[in-house]
């Protein structure tokens, strides 16, 4: 896939060259953590960033791996950081997918167990899902704690209370093979302060996949489920007029990739530019997947093409 200026790689694009990617696009899609915020500080500019993009009638979109919240939290955690015009539509993160998943794709009937967060739960329950409750005994073990009777999928995502018999009961609901094996998404960590990071959704899956001997079936990014989730809420949407916009090339620019989309790397997240240039220069072509067709220092870097477009148009009056 060659970038709106037929070239693709790693390319530092600033005032000019990015004014005219947008206007190339219809779609913007944003990951968040890293590159709309962190934590609970918004990036600089990323606010008015996300306002002037909707004020110039473009689609803006937010596909975040973050399971850990209903969407109805994430468009709180928006406004209290000053993204006033975003939407719950606009949001989808991988628990709200795999809601959808379970919900309109393999219509489950039935229960699901979740190895996740209440924030999952929520999700799921939202959709109509059935969720195994967790009422076990003090000191209950995998050899007398009990085992709901219908559980037709086991669903993994972040889970800060991960307990050795959580994980011992999704590997006895699997061992049934009509019992569906999901992922929220496979992120391995993510970086906190102090350089301490936090184990990911993908860490708790792969241990899973070791005790179980089965492969989950990933419902976040890089899978090309997102896209379709938000093809089936929005019409029209052509990938070639698509924007993703991220910071780790693993996730997001191997989503992109896989969805036709043109990618862009900011550099306030995880990823850095020497990573992309090494995945560049690799001899394994895979590696050329996670390239970046774009990268600015940061998104407020738009801020500029949105003077110089508010400029011609007022020259223009």
């Amino acid at each position: 896939m060659a970038g709106a200026f037929g070239f693709k790689g790693c390319q530092k694009i600033r005032g000019p060259q990015i004014r005219k990617l947008l206007e190339a696009k219809d779609f913007i899609l944003f990951d968040c953590d890293g590159v709309i915020w962190h934590g609970e500080t918004a990036i600089t500019g990323a606010a008015k960033v996300v306002s002037s993009l909707i004020r110039h009638g473009k689609n803006v979109v937010f596909v975040t791996n973050n399971c850990t919240r209903p969407r109805e939290n994430y468009v709180h955690k928006f406004y209290r950081l000053g993204f006033t015009d975003v939407m719950l539509e606009q949001i989808f993160s991988s628990s709200y997918c795999s809601a959808l998943y379970l919900r309109d794709v393999v219509k489950v009937r039935g229960q699901v167990f979740v190895m996740g967060c209440d924030g999952m739960r929520r999700e799921l329950e939202e959709a109509g899902i059935s969720c195994v409750e967790e009422a076990d005994e003090p000191g209950a073990t995998i050899y007398d704690c009990a085992l709901a009777p219908d559980v037709k999928a086991v669903l993994v995502g972040h889970d800060d209370k991960l307990t050795f018999l959580k994980l011992a009961k999704a590997s006895c609901y699997l061992r049934d093979p009509d019992c569906l094996f999901l992922a929220t998404d496979n992120d391995p960590w993510h970086p906190l302060s102090g350089g301490r990071i936090l184990p990911g959704s993908g860490s708790l899956t792969a241990a899973l996949e070791v005790s179980s001997g089965r492969k989950a079936t990933v419902i976040g990014k890089p899978s090309r489920f997102m896209f379709e989730c938000i093809s089936s809420q929005f019409r029209g949407v052509d990938p070639a007029q698509c924007l993703m916009i991220g910071d780790r090339l693993e996730v997001d620019m191997l989503f992109g990739s896989n969805c036709g989309f043109d990618t862009m790397l900011t550099l306030t997240g995880v990823s850095q530019l020497e990573e992309a240039q090494e995945y560049k220069d690799s001899e394994l072509t895979d590696k050329h997947r996670l390239v970046p067709d774009y990268v600015v220092d940061s998104i407020a870097d738009f801020l500029s093409a949105f003077e110089e477009q508010e400029d011609q148009e007022e020259q223009s009056n």
